[in-house]
């Protein structure tokens, strides 16, 4: 009988965009507050219900920051979510023109399939707009201040997480009338969804106290670090690439070692420990990003499998490879050239993108099933002698939309079959560098992972350069290349120039200053360049483009410059119709 044993991290990502207009405080988008009723609190009870079960959560800080001040709105009384806002409005009859093409506009925009179809009362009203619909302004002006009640009743009831709708009494009952909501009505479920947010992060922190659950990191606002240090990254992976025409980002290395840095102590004041490792966004990585996340002490990170046959075919992409069961399911080293070591995991992207994108449509069980087969084939074929870990690494929140009962079922019983596998073990990075996994209650020795003293075991394999690219195709064909995001980059590296001429200057205050840095900070995340493109939605590349050069153009008004002409063109249009709406991507 063999005492070989399959590791399994399963890292379930955490992130959304600043949505804040960070002059005025207000929320153009209300993807963070939505998702934070929903997924992050299903994610933390099916942990929670499964006591024996092990997992990563990647909580991205400018998330967290979002979190943190959705709290203070509720509890201060002043919510700057215009959206949320009227859920409580006192008289909906009364609301401006503009304030009801909000929530005719929003509220619909979710899943049909598994979030409108299925309940009646809510299908009703989708059907009622689309019947005043085609008469325009005059035709849905019929459309009662009773019915947007309804409307945003139904709205954020199924935004509302499954283990809400089935435990909460105040919900079941809403859920259960189904028409004619009160104010009182609407201001109950206002009052939930502020608990609900108040207590996701000391939720996910008594997790991580109880040593079930590690949680990880992101550069501060979500940048690409490799792109940030260095254009000429993308070539790596992609050798004809056309580029910005600015040659670099203007001081990108010490601006990634500050989004790196504030996202380390932001994450030791919220949960009182530094994060052991980093997941670089989108899992972006270069040989220069490794180096700059071992020297702020990062003991491991992880990327994408194209990410890891790129480097292990090296730059000239010539060298065979034997089959991945001998390469994919171990860390690695990544030798820095420098007194600081980092270990790197490597993405599963074939399970990962059966969890985001194939068993929705599948039976819970019979998805579960098939997992837990894939895993099992993975433990029967990987090299005798080794107990190989399995990294499935995907998005937290996008997903579950598309599952019925938003993954209740699959969560449910994919983390009951794996808490009694008799020789699949999850675990987190932490605990495998540490050299032991949880079994039974009981903790057995590895012989991997970072041994005493913090170096690492010298079995562990190294990688002696890394390949530059992120999760997606192995590429940063998602950040840069196309000419709409290319013309995005140059639009921000011409904004930092401006703003390191103005810091040069002294001539701001320093509360000025901070808040100007904070702006600029916002600017450099990914998600901007993620969504410029034809290929994507047209809603949302409007939504996305015109958030972006707003930001840019609050940052020149905090430099106390004119704000460029070209910030007020649109950079693109959109008009795809992306998988899962383009909010996630398949790795290949």
């Amino acid at each position: 009988m063999t005492d070989k044993k399959l590791h399994l991290i399963l890292c379930w990502h955490m992130h959304q965009p600043d949505y804040r207009n960070l002059t005025t405080g207000e929320y153009m988008l209300p993807w963070t507050y939505l998702h934070a009723m929903k997924d992050y609190t299903d994610m933390a009870y099916h942990l929670e219900s499964h006591p024996k079960a092990r997992a990563v959560f990647n909580f991205v800080p400018v998330l967290l920051d979002q979190l943190e001040d959705y709290s203070r709105q509720f509890e201060e009384g002043k919510l700057l979510d215009p959206l949320l806002n009227l859920l409580a409005e006192e008289d909906l009859d009364k609301v401006s023109a503009d304030r009801r093409k909000l929530v005719l506009d929003s509220c619909f925009r979710s899943d049909h399939t598994k979030m409108i179809d299925p309940y009646p009362a809510y299908k009703r009203l989708w059907e009622l707009f689309k019947h005043q619909e085609p008469f325009g302004e005059t035709g849905l002006g019929y459309l009662s201040g009773q019915y947007l009640a309804d409307l945003l009743v139904w709205y954020h009831l199924v935004w509302c997480g499954e283990t809400v709708r089935r435990n909460n009494e105040m919900v079941v009952r809403l859920m259960a009338k189904g028409t004619h909501f009160t104010l009182a009505d609407r201001r109950h479920l206002m009052d939930l969804i502020g608990k609900l947010i108040q207590d996701l992060i000391p939720r996910y922190k008594r997790l991580a106290d109880s040593g079930q659950i590690e949680i990880s990191t992101t550069p501060h606002y979500h940048p690409i670090v490799p792109l940030l240090i260095d254009f000429n990254a993308a070539r790596e992976s992609m050798p004809g690439v056309s580029l910005p025409e600015a040659a670099c980002y203007p001081g990108g290395l010490k601006r990634a070692s500050f989004h790196i840095s504030s996202a380390i102590e932001s994450h030791r004041e919220r949960f009182g420990i530094a994060p052991q490792g980093i997941w670089p966004a989108e899992g972006g990585v270069s040989q220069a990003a490794a180096t700059v996340f071992a020297e702020h002490g990062c003991r491991w990170m992880a990327s994408g499998e194209a990410v890891l046959v790129n480097s292990l075919r090296g730059l000239g992409g010539d060298t065979p490879l034997p089959d991945r069961m001998n390469y994919l399911y171990r860390p690695y080293r990544i030798s820095t050239g420098t007194d600081h070591e980092i270990v790197s995991f490597f993405r599963d992207d074939r399970l990962s993108d059966r969890i985001g994108f194939e068993y929705a449509s599948w039976f819970a069980r019979d998805a579960v099933n098939n997992f837990i087969h894939g895993l099992e084939e993975i433990w029967h074929r990987t090299p005798e002698g080794e107990n190989p870990v399995v990294s499935v690494i995907m998005d937290g929140e996008n997903a579950w939309e598309y599952y019925p009962y938003n993954g209740y079922y699959f969560l449910s019983e994919m983390y009951a079959a794996l808490e009694t596998h008799p020789y699949i073990q999850t675990t987190t990075f932490k605990d495998y560098l540490d050299g032991s996994v949880a079994q039974n209650g009981m903790q057995a020795e590895l012989p991997l992972g970072l041994i005493e003293g913090g170096e690492t075991d010298p079995s562990m394999v190294e990688l002696p350069y890394l390949v530059a690219g992120s999760w997606v195709y192995g590429t940063f064909s998602t950040w840069i290349g196309d000419p709409a995001k290319n013309r995005a980059w140059d639009l921000l590296c011409a904004a930092k120039q401006s703003f390191d001429l103005v810091m040069c200057s002294g001539r701001l205050s320093e509360e000025d200053a901070e808040h100007a840095l904070q702006q600029l900070a916002d600017c450099e995340g990914s998600d901007w360049f993620w969504w410029f493109g034809d290929y994507n939605p047209q809603h949302s590349v409007e939504s996305f483009d015109k958030l972006y050069r707003e930001n840019l153009a609050n940052l020149y008004r905090l430099l106390k410059l004119p704000v460029p002409e070209q910030i007020g063109e649109p950079i693109s249009h959109g008009g795809g119709s992306p998988e899962a709406g383009g909010a996630m991507r398949r790795a290949t």
